[in-house]
């Protein structure tokens, strides 16, 4: 298993504004990685937060782009996103802190909405009736398994070279 940290986090007030975000996030992205150690074939998310928090995530699969959300979780709890071996190398996260704003965004536009939703294709997002959300991509380097790890901003290390 390898794991990587997201601190891509930025506070917002009222309406999320992805183009505000995006400096803030290249600021405060880390995304930096573990020892592997043995575990299930899985892409799981911990929250390492003190806060309960709203994830989402993006893939692409044999049928196209796909986004599904929401999984809620609470402080300290791992959650799995896609189950079984992982086949793409890339996948996308988003992220929404519950109880004291802020999220975890990238620079991926991707289609989301406020309930449940599973979501098939990335192109025009708000024609459809959805959100156009951007996403943080998260590299696996192809490994079977992955975890990310969401902490609070100020429980980041320092990148490493």
């Amino acid at each position: 298993m390898t794991n990587s940290t997201a601190s891509a986090f930025t506070r917002r007030s009222g309406v999320f504004a992805a183009a505000r975000l995006q400096g803030a996030l290249a600021a405060a992205a880390l995304v930096h990685l573990f020892a592997p150690t043995p575990a299930f074939a899985d892409l799981r998310l911990c929250n390492m937060t003190s806060s309960r928090i709203g994830v989402a995530v993006g893939y692409r699969d044999p049928q196209g782009w796909a986004t599904e959300g929401w999984w809620n979780l609470r402080p300290n709890a791992c959650e799995t996103l896609i189950k079984g071996t992982l086949t793409s190398r890339y996948y996308y996260v988003y992220a929404q802190d519950y109880d004291r704003g802020g999220e975890w965004a990238g620079q991926t536009p991707l289609c989301t909405r406020d309930k449940e939703f599973l979501i098939r294709g990335s192109e025009d997002c708000l024609a459809r009736g959805f959100e156009r959300t951007r996403f943080f991509e998260v590299d696996t380097g192809e490994q079977k398994h992955w975890t990310v790890q969401m902490v609070d901003p100020a429980k980041t290390a320092p990148q490493r070279p």
